[in-house]
């Protein structure tokens, strides 16, 4: 009888171990736990939190290089949490340290270190100006070297008139007292800075950064600049689209076809110099993307700037042009049409005068460079305009 008991216990066991390998339970109530008081419930519907995103305070990770489509004299490289790297063609690196952040170890010891945000900003260009300008970050700007009455911009004449921007006196001789008290670190100049300037500007520990923009070889190359400024001023954004607005511009008469039309540029100062713009020029380049010719493509090849002529020698070589563009120049520049053949007897015999397609560039046209895909697009439409097309945004007729 024990023998039997045992055997009938041991068959239990046995049997239960089968079961429980093959993941089923013996049939009989469960006694489930009764919950902490200090856990809640699980909710299925939660996800697992994410883990917290990487700062990268401090570290040096390189992320990407902006494209630039046309500048050739900087480059801007993006680094994980925000850090920028720009270099000039002149040497100048430039670190962009986010709001909040450290700078990194790994950084180059020789940058510029701008911590944004970045404002309290002395500029000595109006084209420059004008790109912080139209990125929406004018207010960093608080001093000029350009007076009131010499600026054609309004957001600039406005800010000066409301004392948010201050005149410094000229780039050459600005007040040095005032800057210092000012409390400026950064100084933005073109490539006009003079060595005692500068030699001020490094007693006094303010950091250059000298534009470029002039010397690049491709008039949207000027535009794309646009690109470090917003860098620095944290408006990448904006200033991606300010640039994308002008090469709109450009690619759109890309694709039409040439005009067959030439236009020729020049201006006489008031001392009665005639100076025009080299074939290597941006403005000639800007006739180009119009779909013209440039009347004097012998002149300066692969030069910018300008070159002095002689009336003769201008004569010769643009008499034949279906177009004039006078450069607007202070102490030169003529109200009509007789005004303009007044400053020389030859300039009547061009066929451009004759045929009444001589005009003349606006006095804003060299202190804004947001804008040279408009300006490119007004040579166009100059081209094009039928005789009761006196004005064009950029270009007037002289009449």
């Amino acid at each position: 009888m024990k023998r039997k008991v045992l055997s009938l216990l041991l068959a239990a066991l046995m049997l239960a171990a089968l079961l429980a390998a093959c993941g089923e339970t013996p049939a009989g109530p469960i006694e489930t736990p009764a919950p902490s008081e200090n856990v809640p419930p699980s909710d299925p519907s939660e996800s697992v939190p994410a883990t917290e995103p990487e700062s990268f305070d401090g570290q040096w990770v390189f992320d990407h290089a902006v494209e630039l489509y046309y500048a050739k004299c900087f480059t801007l490289d993006v680094y994980k949490g925000g850090y920028q790297l720009a270099s000039t063609a002149d040497g100048t690196t430039l670190l962009i340290v986010p709001e909040g952040m450290s700078v990194p170890a790994e950084a180059p010891e020789d940058a510029i270190i701008l911590r944004q945000p970045l404002g309290n900003l002395l500029v000595a260009s109006t084209p420059v100006t004008s790109l912080i300008n139209a990125c929406g970050a004018l207010d960093a700007v608080t001093l000029t070297t350009t007076d009131r009455d010499d600026w054609y911009i309004d957001e600039v004449k406005a800010a000066m008139d409301a004392g948010k921007i201050t005149f410094l006196g000229s780039s050459k001789e600005p007040d040095y007292e005032l800057l210092a008290a000012s409390g400026s670190k950064l100084a933005v100049y073109n490539a006009m800075l003079t060595e005692d300037v500068a030699a001020q500007f490094d007693a006094l520990g303010i950091d250059v950064l000298l534009d470029l923009s002039s010397q690049e070889e491709h008039p949207l190359g000027r535009v794309e600049w646009v690109k470090l400024y917003g860098a620095m001023l944290g408006r990448d954004a904006e200033a991606e689209a300010v640039f994308d607005a002008q090469a709109a511009y450009i690619d759109e008469l890309a694709a039409k076809e040439k005009t067959g039309k030439s236009v020729a540029i020049f201006y006489i100062t008031s001392s009665g110099t005639l100076s025009t713009r080299n074939a290597g020029d941006y403005m000639a380049k800007m006739v180009e993307l119009a779909g013209g010719d440039y009347a004097l493509s012998d002149v300066g090849v692969g030069q910018s700037g300008t070159a002095k002529l002689e009336y003769e020698a201008f004569y010769d070589k643009a008499k034949d042009a279906d177009y004039v563009v006078y450069i607007w120049s202070m102490g030169g520049r003529p109200e009509t049409l007789s005004d303009f053949l007044a400053r020389a007897d030859i300039l009547s015999e061009l066929k451009a005068a004759k045929e009444g397609n001589v005009w003349c560039t606006t006095p804003d046209y060299f202190q804004i460079q947001d804008t040279i895909g408009v300006m490119v697009n007004d040579l166009r439409l100059m081209m094009e305009a039928g005789p009761d097309v006196d004005e064009l945004t950029y270009l007037w007729r002289l009449k």
